[in-house]
């Protein structure tokens, strides 16, 4: 079976400059930073965005958000970023955003609309009988600007949500990575209960938040806005990101595993332009297999309580200790600390 959703690659040129890109210019010129400086190596001119016609491609974003980080070198860089991004002025997906009639719709809106709202970082949602899980993927070969763009997504759902519902809403965040030196950042813009060294970048928020109405909301406007956002989406002819795709293709495929082979097969393109599409992104096919099993695994966890011996055969390890190794190999802990965790949790 061939795959045949359009998808947008690293060096695909379709982001509007004076979308996010702006809202991150504007808060370095707002710091007194030289727009020739900020914008030295990414083929950009300040007059370009202004004018509102430039075209960015994720690289190209992505080099002005190394730029801004060196030339503010603040803590609070990426959190401020993030408190400005959303709902936005992006056009009919902003609006859409705005009259979201609850929590539920405005991530629905927010998933549906990524390439337009978030065309660097995925968001997914997960719900289990307690909570609503929000984690997030990387969607073009973020490197080491990855963090940044983590702390600056989560960052703008809290504001968003707070804003939209007219009251701090109840989200709990985890970060794979160690307790920062600037930890009181996350404390002041994602909450006192922000943890680290999880198994998971990930926020949650308890199911019944989801459903409460939001008070200023139009379902009339919203729905226009969101048949308009996806007439724009259409147009541009992109859905998401490669590795977006790539990702939900594994994930679908999760319990056969496919191969290299098998996935440029799905893909209409040879083993070798699917490594070289990969690396382009900063990643290989290994890890991106790697990354869907992880997922899954937690999610077995987490969400279904299931034992080691049932993720292990789902996931079609037929060998106890090997499923074993692989687990510590994706998270660096074993499943049954995996599993103390979450039952701590």
């Amino acid at each position: 079976m061939t795959l045949k959703t359009l998808w947008y690659e690293t060096d695909s040129r379709f982001i509007p400059g004076h979308y996010q890109p702006a809202t991150l210019i504007d808060l370095a010129l707002s710091r007194d930073i030289d727009s020739h400086r900020l914008l030295r190596g990414t083929g950009l001119f300040h007059e370009d965005i202004l004018a509102g016609q430039t075209r960015l491609s994720p690289q190209q974003f992505l080099a002005l958000i190394g730029n801004s980080r060196r030339l503010l070198d603040a803590d609070d860089s990426s959190f401020l970023f993030g408190q400005r991004l959303l709902p936005g002025h992006y056009g009919a997906a902003s609006h859409s955003l705005q009259h979201a009639q609850n929590l539920h719709q405005a991530l629905d809106t927010l998933i549906q609309q990524q390439a337009l709202l978030s065309p660097l970082v995925a968001p997914r949602l997960l719900l289990d009988e307690q909570y609503a899980y929000c984690y997030w993927l990387d969607s073009c070969g973020a490197g080491e600007q990855w963090r940044f763009l983590l702390e600056a997504s989560m960052t703008s759902l809290i504001a968003m949500s707070q804003w939209l519902s007219g009251q701090r809403l109840p989200w709990e965040c985890s970060f794979s990575h160690a307790e920062p030196r600037y930890v009181e950042q996350y404390w002041v813009h994602l909450g006192e209960h922000t943890q680290f060294r999880r198994p998971l970048d990930l926020m949650r928020i308890p199911r019944e938040f989801l459903t409460q109405p939001w008070p200023n909301a139009s379902a009339t406007a919203g729905q226009v806005a969101r048949q308009q956002a996806t007439a724009q989406l259409e147009q541009l002819g992109l859905g998401s990101g490669f590795l977006d795709c790539l990702y939900r293709y594994l994930q679908t495929h999760v319990r056969q595993t496919p191969n290299l082979e098998q996935a440029a097969l799905a893909f209409a393109m040879s083993p070798a332009t699917l490594k070289r599409k990969l690396q382009k992104h900063d990643t290989c096919f290994q890890h991106q297999v790697d990354l869907v099993r992880k997922h899954v695994a937690l999610y077995l966890y987490q969400v279904k309580g299931w034992s080691n011996d049932d993720v292990a055969q789902y996931l079609s390890f037929n060998d106890a200790a090997n499923f074993r190794r692989s687990f510590k190999r994706w998270t660096g802990s074993t499943p049954r600390l995996i599993r103390q965790l979450f039952s701590a949790g």
